[in-house]
């Protein structure tokens, strides 16, 4: 009876033990079930217009500073070539007052200044001929006052001819109003360059590689500012997400590796995990878990390995080998 007693027991210990290690391996599962998801990016006008025309279809791969979209730009246009005007107008009154006199201003005014040192020249030799026969007395006192007044005369118009020279040389305006004509000409530049920008805007290029993944308005449709257009998936958007229960949170952490599986995918593909969610979820649709189990789920997402993102698609189901998938069950 003993015998029989402790074999029962032996058996009801054996199954209790075999129930633990099957409860471990349930709780610390070595695959989970995720899905591709995607941040798109969503593209539109930055102002209110008419769609125009587009330069791309869904499925397109384009490059960043690819054409997109267009819309009418005509009104942008002309404010562009009016500010245009204006500038160089600006710019052709701060010349002109930064500039020296007309070039037959300047020759006529260098002209009368050599005729003048001329003039002087003569007066100062007049001079001093009188001067050098005065002890003779070839010379009188009147005369050599008179052609002293003379030199004197000649300096003082070379003076004032050089002055006029310089002053025609010089910039022709104020210092107020250059300084005036400068703000001008720069706000008038200023308002060039805003109407550049605005002309740009009505002509959508692409922010970054990617691939086209919806057409959202179409050629004829009068669009309100942000109105969506296009929607880009560059590959650095594609993300894994995958619910993990309560009991396996503290096994996973921003930064992990963990493989990456689907149909029809090749070997070997990775990612790591970048966001883990800060509040638990429902259990997500079954499709997406193979174990749901749990009542509440944490949401963990992970970027494929740079080159790999190419290689999946929205929507597609992903298994996800995470980190403690090389330890056993128990968690050892």
């Amino acid at each position: 009876m003993g015998l029989r007693r402790a074999g029962v027991v032996g058996v009801v210990l054996l199954l209790a033990a075999v129930l633990w290690w099957g409860l471990s391996w349930r709780a610390v599962p070595m695959t989970l079930q995720g899905y591709v998801d995607a941040d798109f990016v969503r593209i539109g006008p930055t102002q209110a217009g008419l769609l125009t025309g587009l330069h791309v279809m869904r499925g397109d791969q384009v490059r960043a500073g690819q054409a997109l979209f267009d819309q009418d730009d005509v009104a942008e246009r002309a404010a562009r070539d009016q500010a245009a005007r204006q500038a160089e107008e600006s710019a052709r009154q701060l010349a002109n007052l930064q500039g020296p006199a007309r070039e037959t201003e300047i020759r006529q005014a260098a002209s009368n200044l050599a005729d003048a040192e001329a003039t002087r020249d003569r007066a100062r030799a007049d001079l001093r001929r009188l001067e050098a026969a005065a002890p003779a007395g070839a010379a009188t006192m009147q005369a050599r006052d008179a052609a002293r007044a003379a030199w004197r005369s000649a300096e003082a118009r070379v003076a004032g001819l050089r002055a006029a020279l310089d002053q025609a040389r010089a910039p022709s305006g104020r210092t107020e109003q250059i300084f005036a004509q400068a703000a001008t000409a720069a706000a008038a530049r200023a308002a060039l360059a805003i109407m550049d920008w605005r002309l740009s805007q009505r002509h959508v290029v692409a922010p970054d590689t990617g691939v086209i993944a919806d057409i959202m308005a179409w050629p004829g449709e009068v669009l309100d500012a942000g109105t969506p257009v296009i929607s880009l998936l560059p590959p650095g958007h594609i993300v894994i997400r995958l619910f993990v229960p309560e009991g396996m949170l503290a096994r996973i952490h921003p930064g992990d590796r963990v493989g990456l599986a689907c149909d029809g995918c090749p070997s070997g593909l990775e990612g790591y995990v970048d966001f883990i969610a800060p509040h638990a979820e429902y259990t997500p649709p079954l499709i997406y878990s193979d174990q749901s189990r749990a009542k509440l789920v944490y949401m963990v997402q992970a970027r494929p390995r740079t080159g790999q993102a190419e290689m999946l698609n929205p929507g597609q189901p992903v298994t996800v080998s995470p980190p403690w998938a090389t330890r056993r069950g128990n968690g050892r």
